[in-house]
């Protein structure tokens, strides 16, 4: 446990958490875990019940066995001890998710824990580790048999909230009748990584990065979304999602509006999802000829396998791997500013970063100088760095691309830096929802997206563009970048950190 954080004076206690899906994987890949690592950092009180429930028939000492190998430290290990006591504050019944039967064993069971507790005021959260088709049904029975009007409930609600603009509002407006706004938590687990918590410090925070926060400084902004693989084996689940209604169309737009919106008025969970709401109602309509979309085929080699090699997809697909798109933000901040979204599957690499590159120098001392570049790696290892020019050392004129360089696994090394999962579920218990979605956020982000995904599956859509498993992307992508005002950095000045003397430079 890190000395450098700061521990909360006061404990939440007694809560209640109603795991359902607890048989699956998102439960036991993230949802325990991230319990678990609250627990052994000190963060969720040990009289918290936490309760599993799915309709697999599992003994406890299953659900446990299950779980166990996700639980580890990031250096893979964990404290038997806390394991121990972890394990004994979880129970398990299992039941189906659409009678009345297992929902009243769930209930008994709840008050007798509470009761047990000699507990005042109920505190029960409800975690819908579901697929989206019984979420309605398990909302329902929620409201219905669990829910205590007289104590303080939360539900989250994992993504996907819908498959469209009419999806999502079906289900706004099926659960909207169940559990007030405040109740509900739409997580979507990109706004609790630490890199996108931090944006809002980077911007508001730093007066030399917020005044060129701009169209007067900034000459194109990237998000930029990579897998190392494909849908490998999951090809059936992914057609019918593609890659923008899997990261684009919610994790990427979040970080984008927490890129453009305006200063909040304070850090009050309102105040910032009303900034960014006000910034998507300030995006232009998708323009369906500033795209590039893509579909990978067989690695060069062969080694590794198209997508419509996968036996689950449906042959002839044009499912979209990689999407490039084009947006146009219409404020008096943005107005101008090319602004790239692009992610794809059975890439080069794995990685999430944002980029901003800044204008051109004034021509005339340097000779085509490159752009600094402000680089914000959401992951893998967490990093900010800015990209600026610097005259290589001792008698040489000539100039460097260096970097200013925050990267947290070396800056960090005693901090505990909590999963994004952790973070949220924490937030949960406290009722924070700075970093949870909200209704009218979720409709006018599928109002952006719908357009384009009904022109991408109708009669008339375009083919992919086909690329091979582990390029960079599809061939138009260099072209793409540049029309958008991104300047590849020239060969002649290649990026070089660190040079710590000078014949590093002469092996360059």
């Amino acid at each position: 446990m890190s000395s450098h954080i700061v521990k909360p004076v006061e404990f939440i206690k007694d809560t209640t958490v109603v795991v359902f899906g607890a048989s699956g994987d998102l439960a036991k890949k993230k949802t325990f875990p991230a319990l678990f690592g609250l627990f052994r950092e000190g963060y969720l009180d040990p009289s918290t019940k936490i309760i599993g429930y799915a309709r697999s028939d599992l003994s406890l000492e299953d659900l446990h066995a299950r779980i166990e190998p996700h639980l580890g430290k990031p250096n893979g290990s964990h404290d038997d001890s806390k394991v121990k006591q972890f394990f004994q504050m979880i129970s398990y019944i299992h039941g189906p998710y659409d009678t009345s039967e297992g929902f009243d064993k769930l209930k008994t069971h709840i008050e007798t824990l509470e009761k047990s507790s000699k507990v005042t005021q109920s505190h029960r959260l409800f975690y819908l580790a579901l697929p989206p088709s019984v979420f309605l049904t398990v909302a329902t029975n929620i409201k219905k048999i669990l829910y205590d009007p007289n104590g303080i409930t939360r539900v989250v609600v994992e993504k996907p909230f819908g498959h469209d603009l009419a999806s999502a509002r079906e289900l706004q407006n099926n659960l909207a009748p169940l559990f007030r706004e405040e109740e509900l938590f739409r997580i979507d687990h990109y706004l609790g990584k630490e890199l996108v918590k931090n944006l809002l410090v980077l911007r508001f925070g730093n007066q030399f990065l917020n005044a060129s926060w701009n169209k007067e400084n900034l000459q194109s902004i990237q998000i930029s979304f990579k897998e190392p693989f494909g849908t490998e084996g999951r090809g059936g689940y992914f057609d019918s999602i593609g890659i923008i209604r899997d990261v684009m169309q919610n994790h990427l737009l979040q970080i984008l509006t927490l890129l453009a919106m305006e200063r909040p008025a304070s850090f009050d969970p309102e105040s910032i999802r009303d900034e960014k709401v006000k910034v998507l109602k300030c995006m232009a309509p998708i323009d369906h000829d500033d795209i590039l979309v893509g579909q990978y085929t067989k690695s060069k080699d062969g080694s590794k396998p198209a997508y419509l090699d996968d036996d689950t997809v449906k042959p002839g697909s044009k499912c979209i791997t990689f999407a490039a798109l084009g947006f146009k933000i219409q404020n008096e901040r943005w107005e101008g500013v090319p602004i790239m979204m692009r992610a794809g599957k059975a890439l080069n690499e794995g990685k999430v970063e944002i980029r901003l590159q800044y204008k051109a120098v004034a021509s005339g001392v340097f000779n085509n100088i490159p752009n600094n570049e402000l680089v914000i790696r959401v992951q893998p290892d967490p990093a900010v760095y800015m990209k600026f020019n610097a005259k290589t050392p001792g008698l040489s004129n000539a100039t460097q691309v260096t970097d200013l360089d925050l990267t947290y696994s070396s800056r960090y090394k005693d901090f505990w830096i909590p999963e994004a999962y952790e973070v949220l579920i924490r937030d949960v218990l406290l009722g924070n929802h700075s970093n949870f979605v909200r209704d009218d956020e979720l409709d006018v982000s599928w109002k952006l997206f719908t357009p384009l995904l009904e022109y991408l599956e109708g009669p008339n859509a375009p083919n992919p563009e086909l690329y091979p498993y582990g390029a960079r992307g599809p061939d138009g992508l260099i072209d793409y970048l540049t029309k958008h005002n991104y300047v590849l950095q020239s060969m002649g000045n290649s990026y070089t950190w660190p040079i710590t003397k000078p014949e590093d430079e002469e092996k360059k």
